[in-house]
Order: structure tokens, then C-alpha cells, then sequence
């Protein structure tokens, strides 16, 4: 299977996470979107243009992040189970993985294009970071009773939470929050992370080396 994405795409990391985990073979192929041509050649796959997008050996297109780890982790054995038989177990980690998408992900963006395009527009960023430390304080009180976000155990709703708090880590003080901050140490020793971690680091020195 092939992976079409871009390191610096959150959506990109949360599958990266996942496959790591699952310690799955694919075919990485890295889709700069910014770039012209990169993107017309993705369109041509993807008319959307969404990333990041699997491509099974069967031709099959999936373009969304959470159906793209729920398919891996039902057709590997391998690596950590993301999604657990248990039905209420299995809920209760879909539902954190919807509201860290629809409650922090999406705050996330409207944040960074607030802060690069309004800048000056202080109540509307106000606003935004507020919204960002509520859904924190909720989910620093959620791992008071447990080791990852929904158990003991690394699953899909850690997978997306994780590449969140990575973007937020410089503008917000994750280690003041009790269980938050310790959840946030221990992530940046997981090995799935690491991995991602360095990619992400030479997607920056590449785009910082770009006279573009």
C-alpha cells in the first residue's frame, strides 16, 4: 500500500503515528500542496486533494485519517492494537477521536490562520486560545484516570491527539497542566512519535531552505 502526505500535516502525522504503531510496510509518497505541479499530479489521483490518502494494492482510495487507521488496524495483526473488540471501549475512542478533530484540530487551524492573517484581530484570537485551553482542561481531567487517553493502552485517540498538543507545545504550557503534561512527556518518548518527529524536523529544514 502507498501513503500519499506531507509530514507537516497533522491529519498526515495521526496516520503516520498509527502505521508506526502497527509496524505496517507502505510506500511513503510525500505530497507538497503549496507546490504546483506536486499538486496537480496528486489531483489527478485525488480530485479533492486531500491528504493524507492510502492506496491499496486493490486500486481502493481512502482519503480520510481516522477510516484509514481503522482499516490498517483491522487488517494487521502487528504492533499495537489502535481499536479494541470491546463495543463501549471501542465508542468511547471513536468519540474522543471525533472531538479532538471537531473541538481541537479545527480550533488549532482557525488559530494558525487567525494568528498568520489577523494578527491584530486580538479578540477573535483571544477567543480561540480560550476555546483551546477549555478542551485541554477537559482532557487534562480525562487522564486523571487513565494512563493514555481512553486506557492503559495506545489507541486511535491517541493517535490524533498527539500531533494537536505537538503544534500547541510552544504557545501553550502543556506541563502545567498536572495529568496533561505528564501524558505529553511520556508521548515524546513513544517510538511511533520519535519517528514522526524526524520527519517533521527535515519537512522544516527543507521548508526553510526553500527560496520559495
Amino acid at each position: 500500500m502507498k501513503l500519499y502526505y506531507h509530514p507537516l500535516c497533522r491529519y498526515s502525522q495521526k496516520v503516520l503515528i498509527a502505521l508506526y504503531e502497527k509496524q505496517a510496510y507502505f510506500h511513503p509518497q510525500i505530497v507538497d500542496l503549496t507546490h504546483a505541479k506536486s499538486r496537480h499530479d496528486f489531483k489527478s489521483l485525488s480530485p479533492l486533494a486531500r491528504l493524507p490518502l492510502l492506496l491499496l494494492h486493490d486500486d481502493t482510495k481512502l482519503p480520510e485519517s481516522s477510516i484509514i487507521i481503522e482499516l490498517i488496524d483491522s487488517i494487521l495483526d502487528t504492533g499495537t492494537q489502535l481499536l479494541p473488540q470491546n463495543m463501549k471501549h471501542s465508542l468511547e475512542i471513536r468519540l474522543y477521536d471525533r472531538l479532538i478533530e471537531h473541538d481541537l484540530h479545527q480550533v488549532i487551524t482557525a488559530f494558525e490562520v487567525a494568528k498568520k492573517h489577523h494578527p491584530m484581530d486580538q479578540i477573535k484570537l483571544k477567543g480561540l486560545k480560550n476555546n483551546i485551553n477549555t478542551f485541554l482542561s477537559e482532557i487534562d481531567d480525562k487522564l486523571s484516570s487513565s494512563y493514555w487517553l481512553c486506557s492503559e493502552h495506545f489507541s486511535l485517540a491517541d493517535c490524533g491527539l498527539i500531533p494537536c498538543l505537538s503544534s500547541l507545545q510552544h504557545e501553550f504550557q502543556l506541563l502545567h497542566y498536572e495529568h496533561l503534561g505528564r501524558y505529553w512527556m511520556q508521548a515524546q518518548l513513544r517510538g511511533a512519535y520519535l519517528q514522526v518527529k524526524q520527519e517533521v524536523e527535515l519537512a522544516e529544514m527543507e521548508k526553510d531552505a526553500d527560496p520559495e
